[in-house]
């Protein structure tokens, strides 16, 4: 199964040591070798990389290392993948514009007949790779999007009402564990691991 980390912190800092260690947990002799990412907020921006690749033995991780990057907010993700090619497209984190700022997301677990579910959405946000975990990010977004229509963050309670409720309606699905971030706060919901 799939792995998450995050990283927020009240004062900019840097995850190289706990990156590093996360990234060994996709080494190419384990079971979590079909891609990694890793998102650092940069105020309204992101820094995005990832790779369908191995994370345990990727220079990427590595380069990060060196450039020693300071964040308040960071979302990692290690993939198995179990719906959706071993592809670019499929990598988590996933990251989307909203308000003029960039939204993180990633899951860990998997969730029966989710495309139902997206065929009857809104459409503002679209998958670009084939996966579970995309669809759930664009649901998500597309509940989020009309706190977000005016000027500056949401109440938090606002935006924590909408994403329980949204955990609550995947919760049935299947497993679904994922980090969202959006620029200020990182929100976790931790539903089960096998």
């Amino acid at each position: 199964m799939c792995e998450l980390f995050c990283l927020s912190s009240r004062h900019p800092t840097r995850a190289t040591f706990s990156l590093k260690r996360f990234a060994a947990h996709g080494a190419p002799d384990g079971r979590n070798v079909d891609g990694w990412g890793v998102a650092f907020h940069e105020g309204r921006d992101i820094r995005l990389y990832k790779e369908p690749e191995p994370a345990g033995d990727s220079p990427w991780v590595a380069f990060i290392e060196r450039r020693a990057l300071s964040t308040r907010l960071l979302i990692s993700h290690i993939r198995r993948a179990t719906v959706g090619a071993n592809s670019h497209a499929n990598t988590q984190p996933f990251a989307r514009e909203l308000d003029g700022r960039m939204h993180l997301f990633a899951h860990n677990g998997g969730f029966d007949d989710i495309a139902a579910r997206f065929a009857r959405s809104k459409h503002r946000f679209h998958p670009v790779g084939e996966t579970d975990s995309e669809m759930a990010c664009c649901l998500l977004l597309e509940r989020l999007a009309p706190l977000w229509e005016g000027a500056g963050f949401p109440p938090l309670d606002a935006r924590l009402a909408v994403i329980n409720a949204f955990a609550a309606e995947m919760r049935p699905l299947g497993i679904a564990n994922f980090l969202y971030s959006d620029g200020e706060f990182v929100f976790g919901h931790g539903h089960r691991r096998t």
